[in-house]
């Protein structure tokens, strides 16, 4: 399955709502017997009861039954409808809309709007208002002798199915809204963990393939030697000669495959673990690019006083990757990148050449899946993620991250800050 395609699968965790649920019986069955009983209410107490009772039955087939984890759109709408109208005869029996009980009608919908497909969200939600709009002309009276004295004006019993409508608009529009957002969010964040543990294997590749081209060295220089040992008392032997020449022909091919796979085959792997100072960061990180891009990088530090070395991260690495891979990205022919430092702050600005961040999406950047309307360049349109995992692997690490656009330069800016005593705890 892609990744993008998660979003679009929606569930609902059985266990909660089948708590949810019991919560909401034993609520109905307290209220029920206290007004009877207690109170000397009158209403008909054996339909309520056996209303109450197709509720309870409903959550024991979700107990005992249905033996999935998770309650697809379809089961959850089914059992939604059911939670509604089971409230609905409870509250068509004792007053309609009068009665104060009516607000948790809206529950059900409000619960599934930040759960569940938006097709679902508005087929309940209509639902939901037209069993208000039924409760407000059709409902039997207050359980008496309530219903003797409760009189209210016909401008005050229309308000409550209005007041009650607008409500249930206004929550599930901000429900659903919420929800989409939480699931982009940690559909990003889930993007982020599996870009990172990608990087960290590569770096675990990188550190065994150092370590094999190190161990392996001498094993095959010994091969290497008795093979040419072999080619001298063998020089009459033309067939077992172009066996060992072939012999040493592989010997050789081992050694540049393990050259290949190791930054420096001929040293300890020291690269992951060997403190570094923000200068030689931004040098490693800028070389890398320098391999694969014609654009100048221009890097500025004759304002860094702090040459204190801190702890290696593959998280602030891949951070800074990400705003420098940005701005060349993004670039006409430049990028800039200052670093500042003190004894208190240590600051890098990265800067580029380009048209700088659309206007539209200045106020929210760092968040996922933006995108900009005026932006036609497929090659250079982006969704946002990028920087959002920055700027989280970043801020993980006790930087602080402002992004704007650039007033000296033509394009975007990017201002990361460290104070350093928290840079150092890293």
């Amino acid at each position: 399955m892609k990744f993008f395609e998660t979003s679009k699968y929606h569930t609902l965790k059985k266990s909660t709502y089948i708590s949810l649920r019991w919560i909401a019986i034993i609520g109905q069955l307290f209220s029920v017997y206290f007004v009877f009983f207690f109170l000397n209410f009158d209403f008909n107490f054996i339909i309520s009861n056996l209303v109450i009772f197709v509720g309870i039955l409903s959550n024991l087939y979700l107990v005992f039954i249905y033996n999935k984890t998770q309650l697809s759109d379809r089961s959850a709408l089914i059992f939604l409808l059911i939670d509604i109208m089971q409230l609905a005869v409870l509250i068509y029996l004792t007053g309609g809309v009068v009665n104060p009980f009516i607000i948790f009608i809206l529950i059900p919908s409000v619960f599934a709007s930040s759960n569940l497909g938006l097709r679902t969200n508005l087929f309940l939600v209509l639902t939901t208002i037209l069993t208000i709009i039924f409760l407000t002309f059709y409902s039997k009276e207050l359980p008496s002798p309530l219903n003797n004295h409760f009189h209210v004006d016909d401008y005050y019993f229309y308000s409550i199915p209005i007041a009650l409508i607008i409500a249930l608009v206004f929550l599930n529009y901000f429900a659903i809204i919420f929800g989409v957002e939480s699931r982009i969010r940690k559909e990003a964040l889930n993007k982020m963990e599996e870009v990172m543990a990608k990087e960290h294997e590569m770096l675990s590749l990188g550190g065994q393939a150092a370590a094999a081209a190190h161990s392996l060295g001498t094993p095959l220089s010994t091969i290497k030697i008795i093979t040419l040992e072999l080619s001298k008392q063998l020089k009459g032997n033309k067939e077992l000669i172009q066996d060992i020449d072939l012999l040493s022909s592989q010997v050789e091919r081992c050694n540049q495959i393990l050259k290949k796979l190791s930054l420096n085959p001929t040293e300890e792997d020291e690269f992951i673990d060997e403190d570094l100072s923000f200068r030689d960061y931004l040098k490693e990180i800028i070389l890398s690019f320098k391999e694969t891009s014609e654009k100048e990088f221009i890097l500025n530090h004759e304002k860094d006083f702090n040459s204190k070395k801190i702890t290696k991260s593959v998280e602030i690495i891949y951070g800074l990757r990400n705003f420098i891979g940005n701005a060349n990205k993004y670039s006409r022919t430049k990028i800039f990148i200052t670093l500042k430092s003190d004894i208190d702050i240590t600051e890098i600005i990265i800067e580029d050449d380009g048209e700088g961040y659309p206007n539209e999406i200045l106020s929210k950047i760092g968040e996922p899946y933006l995108q900009s309307y005026r932006n036609n360049n497929k090659e250079k349109s982006g969704l946002g993620l990028g920087i959002f995992i920055g700027k989280n692997l970043l801020e993980k690490n006790f930087a602080n991250i402002n992004c704007q656009n650039s007033k000296k330069k033509s394009g975007a800016k990017v201002v990361i800050t460290w104070q350093n005593k928290d840079l150092f705890k890293i």
